[in-house]
């Protein structure tokens, strides 16, 4: 089973939200993101791996990037 998940900063947490599927979790930093992300995955879909169905997370995110000062060089 792929599961697909939306990954954003908020401004304070990392946030994650599933797309087509009710599963939201946060952490503080990205680490800890995606230890509670496989954490909340786990018991979401504790049935389905139980049955030995796997389980496939793939985490979408859009990064804004700044512009910064030039490299030496």
């Amino acid at each position: 089973m792929l599961v697909k998940v939306e990954a954003y900063h908020d401004g304070r947490f990392w946030c994650a939200r599933g797309i087509r599927a009710d599963l939201f979790t946060q952490g503080k930093t990205l680490d800890q993101l995606l230890k509670n992300l496989r954490e909340a995955a786990s018991l979401h879909f504790e049935d389905k791996l139980k049955r030995n169905e796997s389980l496939t997370l793939l985490l979408i995110s859009e990064t804004e990037v700044r512009r910064g000062k030039a490299a030496a060089g």
